[in-house]
């Protein structure tokens, strides 16, 4: 495979959310963990289901169905958070399940349609299909937007001053 070939593939970690195949760049997931116990934040976004303690960082936790106003659905043994980039903020995304790493081929990506699979193309980079699967690609930097990551920091902020 020639350099020229290799610099237009992508590895993407692929997900499961309200029944419909994601993927995020590889290069922006930290890791991805099990379920966990989630504690609540006042007055944080609807869609933001609380923070986590990861080995002693304060993680914001976004649950990706109340973010793209999709139907709720129930947590289960497959449901995982994936830690990710957004902008300047780690944040954890509630997915349904995590199911491979794939390489794409990012020239096959066409833009997004104006609503795919529930979520507004605001959202997304655009959609791959590889193997007779769509694959819808987020756009992680419009998961949150400037002013709710401000808020979320400040937030963070405040719990650490807290628990020192």
């Amino acid at each position: 495979m020639t350099e020229e070939v290799r610099s237009r593939e992508e590895q993407i970690v692929v997900f499961e959310l309200s029944g419909q195949i994601y993927g995020v760049g590889i290069a922006d997931v930290w890791e991805i963990i099990r379920m966990e116990k989630i504690t609540r934040v006042p007055k944080a976004p609807e869609f933001v289901e609380g923070i986590i303690n990861l080995r002693g960082r304060i993680v914001p936790i976004i649950d990706l169905r109340k973010r793209f106003h999709l139907p709720e659905g129930e947590q289960t043994k497959s449901s995982r958070i994936i830690i990710v980039q957004v902008g300047e903020m780690t944040v954890g995304m509630i997915v349904d399940a995590v199911h491979e790493v794939l390489s794409v081929s990012m020239d096959s990506m066409k833009p997004p349609p104006p609503v795919v699979g529930g979520v507004d193309a605001e959202f997304l980079r655009g959609i791959v299909l590889r193997d007779d699967r769509l694959i819808i690609m987020l756009n992680l930097d419009k998961v949150l937007q400037k002013d709710e990551q401000e808020q979320l920091r400040e937030t963070q902020d405040i719990l650490k001053r807290a628990a020192q």
